[in-house]
């Protein structure tokens, strides 16, 4: 496996240059995923600039990941082509930069952001429409030999690890799998105490699936309604040694990437995953240009 970053580069693709990236290398990590606004201005040049500043950064070529919003389950067709458009563009791009898949957001109604709640996620409807966006991409995915990693979360129409089996079986594409991450899909207490037994469901399920994963942490807010909220890495309740031991047996050649923590914590974090590692004399790859 790869131990990397998502986001700690939080600027587009066309402004990654070695100098910035080597800041990703220098706390020890050796991939980190691309940000992509407008794939279709992306140029040859643009893709063989983009190439040189990962090599010369001795960084790997981590997920594309496009800035689309959650507009593969819109009900607006217009909308949902739209989204459906870049998601292709995304599936070229990723061949062309060697990426080892480009992320698929599962959307929302919610007009206020992707990964919001919204009362029609859970339909059948929203849910038919995703498995129908998703044909259309993973024909181009195919076409350019990519893979297409999607994400799930509680607040998503994929909302739960057999909900991301059914959509995965009802795609039917060897082109679709899937990016754990756990703390997405935390829903009760029940989950949030013993993150052992939740996290063993998915990897019982989607074990044949997993493409690589995201890695956080969360916390329980003490208060009358259930609040949980993203924490520092090994502040929270998240078991890494099961979820790192596990990972390591259905994915060993995929990609870690620790996100969603300010810049400043990266570093910390890393000699945090590394900590359990270490105890679990798990090895990550090094960069091989």
């Amino acid at each position: 496996m790869y131990l990397g970053a998502a986001g700690m580069v939080n600027i587009d693709c066309l402004k990654y240059t070695p100098e910035i990236l080597k800041k990703v290398s220098a706390v020890g990590f050796t991939v980190h995923n691309i940000l992509v606004s407008h794939p279709e201005t992306i140029s040859e040049s643009d893709i063989s600039t983009i190439k040189q500043s990962f090599e010369k950064s001795g960084l790997k070529i981590g997920q594309t990941n496009g800035r689309y919003g959650g507009g593969l389950v819109s009900e607006n067709e217009s909308e949902r082509n739209r989204s459906i458009k870049f998601v292709k563009k995304m599936c070229i791009l990723t061949s062309k930069l060697g990426s080892p898949n480009t992320y698929l957001r599962p959307g929302s109604l919610n007009q206020s952001g992707p990964w919001l709640p919204h009362p029609e996620n859970y339909s059948n409807k929203t849910f038919d429409r995703l498995v129908d966006s998703t044909k259309q991409i993973c024909l181009v995915a195919q076409n350019e030999g990519v893979k297409i990693s999607v994400e799930g979360g509680i607040v998503s129409p994929l909302n739960s690890a057999k909900k991301v089996k059914d959509f995965i079986d009802a795609v039917g594409s060897k082109a679709l799998g899937f990016n754990f991450d756990p703390v997405n899909f935390i829903s009760s207490l029940e989950d949030a105490y013993n993150t052992k037994k939740f996290m063993s469901v998915f990897f019982d399920l989607l074990k044949d699936n997993i493409l690589g994963a995201h890695m956080k942490d969360f916390k329980v807010i003490d208060s009358l309604l259930i609040h949980f909220e993203e924490t520092e890495i090994g502040t929270g309740l998240i078991d890494h040694s099961y979820y790192l031991k596990m990972m390591e047996k259905v994915c060993p050649n995929g990609d870690i990437l620790i996100e969603h923590i300010p810049y400043d914590k990266f570093k910390p974090a890393y000699k945090k995953v590394n900590e359990y590692s270490k105890k679990l004399q798990i090895n990550w790859e090094s960069y091989k240009s």
